[in-house]
């Protein structure tokens, strides 16, 4: 795997953890998960901005915000016992095969 396509997993890593620490700091009342937002989403922007040195902003930014997106509503899902009603699945696998589109057919991809 190229170096820029881990930094890029890792920078949507910090921000699943980010937005998952977002949801439990109970609008910023409680220390520890409100930490773990200003950590999950400073590491996530840096290490995209080192990403964007070997891909386009666009790509890039489709691909951090559509994996971003589709491990938030599991999490959501699975941690938080929220509800997915049919067309929020549709749409969520309708972003992911946008994801594969791109990673596996564009040649602005940078791989």
């Amino acid at each position: 795997m190229p170096l820029h396509y881990l930094y890029l997993v890792l920078a949507v890593a910090a921000e699943t953890i980010g937005t998952t620490a977002l949801q439990a700091s109970q609008q910023f009342t409680r220390v520890g998960p409100s930490l773990l937002v200003v950590v999950g989403y400073g590491l996530a922007f840096y290490l995209m901005a080192l990403t964007l040195r070997h891909m386009p902003v666009g790509i890039v930014y489709a691909i951090w915000s559509g994996l971003g997106i589709f491990l938030i509503a599991i999490i959501g899902w699975v941690v938080f016992g929220q509800r997915l009603d049919l067309p929020a699945i549709l749409g969520l696998l309708l972003i992911l095969a946008g994801i594969l589109v791109i990673h596996l057919f564009s040649n602005t991809a940078g791989h």
